[in-house]
């Protein structure tokens, strides 16, 4: 298994659409293993392809460190199929090192996905869960967690990340 390079905003795979998983061959299994693993040594709960460069609709999720009645869940081609209420949760993103933000999401869904095998599977989701599943599917979507923000702290954003580029120059 190796780790990976966790691309960092703005890299332009960040803002693409995955493509659908359709052959769950060896070359996809040594992805999620190397996906796995890189989010274990970053630290997340959560890694979807496009942030490691991979247009593929997959992601891996770990909250067990925080609810251990979550074991590790690899997800391919997921859906949120429905969702309820509303719930505001501070999020962070490794694609984003160092910032975080309130973002309002739903409280609880339902996603239908493949497992790694490509078994059909579906997750009720609330709490972090419900967080980490919509948060990986909105990668698989081109969507960054800046995206989920008003636009005056998206701009703030923006501006603090070209002062640290200028400065890390």
């Amino acid at each position: 298994m190796a780790i990976l390079e966790i691309r960092k905003y703005p890299e332009k795979v960040l803002k693409q659409k995955a493509l659908p998983v359709t052959t769950f061959d060896q070359d996809l299994q040594v992805l999620i293993d190397n996906m796995i693993e890189t989010m274990y040594a970053a630290p997340g709960v959560g890694l979807a392809a496009p942030q490691v460069g991979e247009t593929k609709r997959l992601a891996v999720i770990d909250i067990s460190s925080r609810d251990e009645k979550f074991p590790l869940l690899v997800i391919v081609n997921p859906v949120i199929v429905s969702s309820e209420d509303e719930v505001e949760f501070e999020e962070g993103c490794l694609s984003l090192p160092e910032y975080t933000a309130v973002v309002k999401r739903a409280e609880k869904v339902l996603v239908r996905a493949l497992d790694r095998d490509g078994k059909p599977m579906e997750i009720e989701a609330t709490d972090l869960l419900s967080i980490a599943l919509q948060h990986e599917i909105d990668h698989l979507d081109g969507i960054l967690l800046i995206d989920r923000i008003s636009p005056i702290k998206r701009e703030f954003f923006k501006k603090r990340y070209k002062k640290t580029q200028k400065f890390n120059q």
